[in-house]
């Protein structure tokens, strides 16, 4: 309809059903990805590795597969944001060029990025919902206390989800995205304390550490499941992730902006 505004929630949803439109013909594209591979590395580190490993101070008194358990429940939404940020974004705008005929219509630019960022909270959601329910079966998630771990693992995926969709929207072609997964996603998946204590590394490392969502995800969901969460340095870590959220929204705003209107 023309001169017709949409309302900033009803034009979110509208882009999220587009999203699931597409999702539901072809989610098992991303079975191995989303579901699948963290709960080998579950196994494989947890179980397998894991039995050699002895609990002590080192994993807080806890069997090894049940420190590891929350950790691996952050990298799996982060993991997945990452393929969500970039390729399928990327996509968007310049294979399939969905964006473009989205913003024919009265929805805007920064209406399309707020129903890509609404997408990705409710994939990671679903993805760590799922990996929380296959640690449970597997005796690795302990008490229902863990199930706080599953927002802090989303925000931890979001504050990495959205500078990351801000960045895509100033390619023009992918290759950085290699760059990103190897200096950026490894690194945050090895050196943030996922697998072992972070005060094992050198102490230069730290610091390094502690500027990424990864970290201050673990810290918020191994709190929440072992019952140690104090109370204002869980306020911290979520406020510097929700910063991150913030800061990604105003950049990919504005990216969006220029790149669906010139």
């Amino acid at each position: 309809m023309a001169g017709h505004v949409t309302g900033p929630l009803r034009a979110a949803f509208l882009t999220v059903e587009g999203h699931w439109v597409w999702y539901r013909r072809n989610w098992r594209a991303t079975v191995i990805s989303n579901f699948l591979q963290p709960v080998l590395m579950l196994l494989a580190m947890g179980l397998g590795f894991g039995s050699q490993v002895q609990a002590g101070p080192a994993t807080g008194g806890h069997p090894y597969v049940v420190f590891l358990a929350p950790a691996l429940l952050v990298l799996t939404a982060v993991q997945n944001a990452m393929f969500e940020s970039t390729w399928a974004v990327f996509s968007a705008f310049k294979w399939q060029q969905t964006y473009v005929g989205i913003v024919a219509t009265p929805i805007t630019p920064a209406q399309v990025l707020h129903g890509r960022l609404l997408w990705n909270a409710l994939r990671l959601t679903t993805s760590t919902l799922v990996f929380l329910a296959v640690a449970t079966a597997l005796g690795a998630v302990t008490t229902p206390a863990a199930l706080w771990a599953v927002p802090f693992a989303v925000l931890a995926g979001m504050a990495f989800s959205a500078p990351v969709i801000a960045f895509t929207a100033t390619r023009q072609k992918p290759d950085a995205f290699n760059s990103l997964y190897r200096f950026l996603l490894m690194p945050m998946t090895l050196f943030t304390g996922a697998f072992f204590p972070l005060d094992q590394l050198p102490a230069w490392l730290h610091p390094l550490a502690w500027l990424t969502p990864v970290w201050h995800g673990i810290e918020l969901a191994r709190g929440a499941a072992f019952g140690t969460l104090s109370v204002l340095p869980a306020l911290g870590h979520v406020a510097y992730l929700a910063a991150m959220v913030a800061a990604g929204v105003v950049l990919g705003r504005r990216h969006f902006h220029r790149r669906l209107t010139r």
